[in-house]
């Protein structure tokens, strides 16, 4: 069995505490500021400083979270039928089928994820256009603001696909979501992807 965690003074006392009613089993942490990660369903950190990411956090700088707050989401366009939504208005890239929506923070019909809590995330997305010469430019938006692009621009083939991934950033509330800032999808967009998952809270 692995020995519970050491926390200096009475932060050892209530996280003992906390873990009774948990009924779980700790990793050591390096220092006592470092995370003890626990393999059942709680989280105890002690900090000096805490932040206010939803955990219940004590006058001590113990936060106890729930380690079942997982975040994860992937959408697929199952068909080419293009939506009235889509326009050069908005260009934001739709999709009408949702594989994965952990935490339901995947509005499928405004195609935008919301961040629930502050932490870093991976994106990766996969736009493939069809029947389609034309260059197409994909970005992805995080708050109205471009952070990385994919390109796709073959005339030769009649299918492409806009790849690219990246590790954010991203604060509670923010807004992710795909934009066609170049080209159409007027042969439509089947078989396009866009995912992302919590790598780990801030």
């Amino acid at each position: 069995m692995v020995p519970p965690a050491r926390c200096p003074g009475p932060c050892a006392i209530l996280a003992l505490t906390l873990l009774l009613g948990c009924g779980v089993v700790l990793c050591l942490g390096q220092n006592d500021t470092e995370p003890i990660v626990l393999e059942g369903k709680c989280l105890v950190v002690c900090d000096s400083n805490p932040s206010s990411d939803g955990g219940v956090t004590s006058s001590l700088g113990i936060s106890v979270r729930s380690a079942g707050a997982k975040v994860a989401f992937s959408a697929v366009r199952g068909t080419n039928h293009e939506p009235s939504e889509m326009s050069n208005t908005s260009m934001t890239i739709y999709f009408d089928q949702v594989l994965v929506n952990i935490g339901n923070h995947f509005d499928l019909k405004a195609s935008v994820f919301q961040a629930p809590r502050r932490g870093i995330y991976s994106f990766s997305f996969h736009v493939v256009k069809v029947y389609n010469r034309q260059t197409i430019q994909v970005n992805l938006m995080q708050n109205d603001y471009p952070v990385i692009s994919a390109f796709a621009g073959d005339q030769d083939v009649t299918r492409e696909a806009a790849s690219n991934g990246v590790l954010l950033m991203v604060e509670r509330e923010d807004r992710v979501y795909l934009k066609l800032e170049r080209g159409t999808l007027m042969g439509g967009w089947k078989y396009s992807t866009f995912s992302g998952f919590l790598v780990f809270p801030l």
